[in-house]
């Protein structure tokens, strides 16, 4: 099989898993995924493209270090995102845009085994990053399997505009995130916005989508019985750190 073709398949069948209507995590044209095909290129959903209907040629191939140099760079109109968004793609001609958040997928897709990302809006992480309590809401863990999943904390965002600023603005939070854990975040939470799932492989990007959702409505729940009981950081860190749960996530990783 063509490495390609290889990647596409993979990245179009998470993004109908994405954007299946039974799952809740995105409808219409919301949402956007992407794949690393080489260390020089990535796939990303073209603008518009409706996740649980999109095919391979619904895609872009994008340079990346064309779309990290545009998010390293200078302030632009938005005339100039839709130049710099042109100016990425691997083939000049292609007859699709890339997403107008290509940006932070380079970002991304550049760090250690991240291979594929899924960006969606469930409604029920949405009703939570959209309320005035959104940062305080998410700002402990409440379960193991939650812990185990989408690692000892997650990545809060504040709204930002989306395309450059947001991306810059994930950055910055991801990297700030990293020299607080030593590790880089498996879920990022963008207030007002939606959920970004980051992972190495397609099951990964799906596990951790799935269980934050859990978490979401779990979290919710919570609410009519008091408020959250969040573990204590000792709590979470003997879950992040016990041999037993290792081998449980690497399970889970395997589909086992």
């Amino acid at each position: 099989m063509n490495p390609e073709d290889d990647v596409l398949d993979q990245l179009t069948a998470l993004s109908h898993w994405l954007g299946d209507p039974d799952n809740d995590l995105a409808i219409l044209g919301e949402g956007n995924s992407s794949g690393r095909y080489t260390d020089e290129t990535f796939f990303v959903k073209a603008s518009g493209r409706h996740l649980g209907t999109i095919t391979p040629n619904g895609f872009c191939e994008v340079n990346f270090a064309r779309a990290l140099a545009a998010l390293d760079g200078p302030d632009l109109t938005d005339e100039m995102v839709k130049s710099a968004l042109k100016d990425c793609l691997a083939n000049p001609d292609s007859a699709v845009m890339p997403s107008v958040e290509t940006f932070f997928h380079a970002f991304f897709l550049s760090l250690p085994d991240v291979n594929f990302v899924g960006h969606t809006h469930p409604t029920a992480v949405n009703s939570i990053l959209c309320s005035k309590g959104a940062r305080e809401a998410v700002s402990g863990r409440l379960f193991p399997d939650e812990i185990v999943c989408c690692g000892p904390a997650v990545c809060f965002v504040e709204y930002t505009d989306p395309g450059i600023p947001l991306a810059r603005m994930i950055k910055q939070r991801v990297i700030e995130f990293y020299n607080h854990y030593h590790e880089w975040p498996k879920t990022v939470l963008m207030q007002n916005h939606g959920l970004i799932a980051i992972g190495k492989t397609v099951r990964d990007v799906q596990t951790v989508t799935s269980m934050y959702v859990k978490t979401a409505r779990v979290l919710l729940g919570t609410y009519a019985m008091g408020g959250p009981n969040f573990l204590t950081d000792e709590n979470v860190q003997r879950i992040h750190t016990r041999p037993d749960e290792h081998y449980r996530q690497r399970q889970l990783e395997k589909g086992t």
